[in-house]
């Protein structure tokens, strides 16, 4: 089948380029709406993606991209949110960024498709262990947002759930290597929190793949690697990738929840109250990855790309510029 004009929200991110650089290979032309256009100069010279300074929060934006496209995939999504406002008996709250961008900019973007006219392709992305009576708000606002678009019986939905996304420039195993940088002692909070990260090239290939499946409308599919770990291992491994040895250690569950309480109110929320209860949530499914795509390693990428951060590494880049 052939595939027309894509529009793709949340496009900028780290997931967003994957599947940009995907589509371009094949093709397949974008548009890419974005606040700031100059954060998106890495698509810029993509050939067949267009890069438009836009909100597509505000009215009649989401429209006038989507009547210029066949198919529309949602990759917005955050990770941290204002705190909810105390929630009357039988509502269920989420802080007003998980609110605005997991609920409401679903919402908006179903609203548009129909009033685009025709049977527009939508691809939605949630997280893995999204549930309405999930522990987290991050994980009920997911939920809520597929309820969203599974509910348009009109368009032909599909919804991928992946666990933690791993790659070049993500925020996951980066993170870790970040925080080694800077202290000989890493206390992990949650450290026996389960996951099976999936590898960034997979997730695009499949969302890439999934364009002109409608014959996968109204299904949902769980993304994952093929190997389980639990937090403290994926923090070891990546000090052993980086050259830095490091006294890691995890935090009971009181002192888990003292750390988050602590970082979330410092600049940058490296960890809240919020993530550590997504943590409750294992991020593991067994489900194959679909269309046909086979599930990358983590051991198999992630040295490629946390090489550079190892203590030989910066001492080479030292050498070459110093001309030695």
């Amino acid at each position: 089948m052939k595939i027309g004009t894509v529009l793709v929200i949340g496009g900028s991110g780290f997931i967003g380029r994957h599947v940009l650089n995907v589509l371009a290979s094949q093709g397949i032309s974008a548009i890419v709406p974005t606040r700031r256009r100059e954060r998106a100069k890495h698509l810029i010279l993509l050939p067949t993606v267009d890069v438009v300074e836009a909100d597509v929060n505000a009215p009649g934006v989401i429209e006038s991209y989507a009547r210029q496209c066949e198919v529309v995939i949602n990759l917005a999504g955050v990770l941290h949110s204002r705190r909810a406002r105390l929630a009357r008996e039988g509502e269920d709250r989420y802080g007003p960024d998980f609110m605005a961008t997991h609920v409401e900019l679903p919402g908006r973007i179903v609203n548009a498709c129909r009033a685009a006219g025709g049977g527009k392709r939508l691809i939605h992305v949630s997280a893995l262990g999204a549930s309405p009576d999930a522990p987290s708000e991050y994980l009920r606002s997911k939920a809520a947002g597929e309820k969203v678009v599974l509910a348009a019986d009109d368009l032909a939905v599909t919804v991928f759930r992946p666990a933690p996304v791993f790659g070049p420039e993500d925020g996951f195993l980066n993170l870790f290597a970040h925080l080694s940088r800077f202290s000989p002692v890493l206390a992990v909070a949650s450290p026996n929190a389960r996951f099976k990260p999936v590898y960034v090239g997979d997730v695009a290939q499949v969302i890439a793949r999934a364009l002109g499946g409608r014959d996968a409308q109204a299904t949902r599919y769980e993304l994952c690697g093929p190997r389980e770990y639990s937090l403290i291992e994926l923090v070891r491994y990546v000090c052993r990738l980086t050259g830095r040895r490091r006294l890691v250690f995890g935090l009971g569950e009181g002192l888990s929840r003292l750390q988050a309480l602590i970082l979330e109110n410092l600049p940058g929320s490296l960890l809240t109250r919020d993530n550590l209860d997504s943590m409750r949530v294992p991020s593991v499914s067994h489900e194959p990855l679909p269309f046909g795509v086979a599930p990358t390693a983590l051991e198999a990428v992630a040295p490629l790309y946390m090489a550079h951060t190892a203590p030989h590494e910066r001492l080479g880049a030292f050498r070459s510029r110093a001309h030695r």
